[in-house]
């Protein structure tokens, strides 16, 4: 009786302690999987497209530039962790990278809101340019490796 008693104390303890231990936590990607721009396109379609349309396009661009560009030194793709580059995925560097991810959208919700008041006020031929130009930047961290 006393066995059964013990043996059921420790597997209620095991169990306890199992469900309440704490996980390792998952690396964080250092490039978010939302960034990739989905469509590039030439002059023509976006000559085709509405003034609308093209600041969509446009505010786009920006943000997987924000979102894609400080952290080219060590990746251009999403996907990559911290453990893949050798960064310790401790507590303190994950907080550190999510503080990181939090200014960037507080950084990128004050820029649309500017873009969404003065780039109406754009010339369209000016807004294409751009978005081409933004295109280019994007579709140029593919051959960024070359570099190295």
């Amino acid at each position: 009786m006393k066995t059964k008693v013990i043996f059921l104390v420790f597997s209620i303890f095991f169990t306890i302690n199992t469900a309440f231990a704490q996980k390792k936590k998952d690396a964080k990607s250092i490039i978010n999987e939302k960034v990739a721009i989905k469509k590039y396109h030439n002059k023509a379609e976006l000559q085709a497209m509405q003034k609308g349309e093209l600041l969509t396009l446009y505010i786009e661009r920006i943000e997987s530039l924000v979102k894609t560009l400080p952290y080219i030194a060590f990746a251009t793709k999403p996907g990559v962790t911290m453990t893949t580059l050798g960064i310790p995925n401790t507590s303190d560097n994950r907080k550190m990278l999510d503080m990181q991810f939090e200014e960037t959208d507080k950084y990128l919700g004050s820029t649309k809101e500017f873009q969404n008041t003065f780039l109406p006020y754009s010339d369209t031929q000016n807004l294409i340019a751009a978005i081409l130009f933004y295109e280019e930047i994007m579709k140029s961290l593919h051959t960024y490796s070359e570099f190295r």
